[in-house]
């Protein structure tokens, strides 16, 4: 039978839970009886702030409730793993500045190594088919992304045969604005935006937030920043200085000595493992493990 069969039913239903506004929505949902999903799949930078981690624990104790398993998955720390000298490049898209003044950004591939690929590692384990085993035609899994109607755009096809990617609120309709207002009538008004610490797609605002409501962890970003500056490339000749500085911040400055009450564009919405809102050219996992 054709992997492609709309007759086929799924063998399960996954909830891609990022922790952020539209997937607690669709948990939230689920727990009310709305949708039914065998287990909710947290992929774990091991670098978020403290409130998307105190979130995600009411969440995992709403879903307990429910019969929802909560699993959280990962694929190691990004911020141990940005800082090891034995790695060819830092994945996060991090701010460049070269000798001659030239002005860059790193490629964005930490979606894919700390997002995607511990989510499809995951579904291929819950189907019972682990890497490299081959995952059968037909057998498969629906993974609900929290994608809403103020955001169609962003939805995508899953890019291996074992995963559809379905969207439920673009079903029912809702737009962000209604999910805050569900998540704020059952208590949940305070649910954070979902992106790592040390994101660089931050606004000052964004920023700002992150250094009232998690001051440890902007504390360590400042931390963090100073000691990517001039990062050693494995990649490189031994003996050969950095090529490139690297900075968190978007003006290419120290961020423990940006002024952050001047605007810099836009409050970013947050990170999504299947539709990230940063710089697209990046690897986003496609191709990595199609069978």
């Amino acid at each position: 039978m054709s992997t492609t069969d709309p007759t086929t039913a799924p063998r399960l239903r996954l909830l891609s839970l990022g922790a952020g506004v539209q997937s607690s929505t669709l948990l939230l949902l689920a727990a009310h009886g709305a949708f039914r999903f065998d287990y909710a799949l947290f992929a774990d930078t091991g670098w978020e702030p403290r409130p998307v981690y105190a979130h995600l624990r009411r969440l995992e104790a709403i879903a307990e409730a429910a019969g929802i398993p909560v699993l959280r998955v990962s694929a190691g720390n990004i911020r141990n793993d940005a800082l090891d000298t034995e790695r060819h490049f830092v994945s996060m898209p991090l701010f460049t500045t070269s000798p001659e003044g030239q002005k860059g950004m790193g490629r964005r591939q930490c979606t894919s190594q700390y997002k995607v690929r511990p989510l499809k590692k995951a579904a291929r384990r819950l189907l019972g088919y682990p890497h490299p085993t081959r995952v059968p035609r037909g057998v498969y899994a629906t993974q609900a992304i929290g994608i809403s109607a103020d955001e169609v755009h962003r939805a995508k096809d899953a890019d291996v045969a074992y995963l559809r990617n379905t969207f439920p609120l673009l079903d029912i309709g809702w737009t962000r604005r209604d999910c805050r207002a569900y998540l704020a009538a059952h208590g949940l008004g305070d649910t954070p935006r979902s992106a790592c610490i040390g994101c660089p797609y931050r606004s000052n605002t964004s920023w700002r937030d992150l250094k009232a409501a998690d001051p440890a962890g902007f504390a360590d970003a400042v931390v963090f920043d100073a000691a990517i500056r001039h990062r050693p490339s494995a990649a490189a000749p031994p003996g050969m200085p950095p090529r490139y500085a690297y900075y968190l911040h978007r003006d290419r400055i120290p961020l423990g000595e940006v002024d952050l009450g001047t605007d810099t564009g836009p409050e970013p919405p947050g990170c999504s493992p299947w539709a990230c809102r940063g710089n697209q050219a990046d690897d986003s996992g496609r191709g990595e493990d199609r069978r």
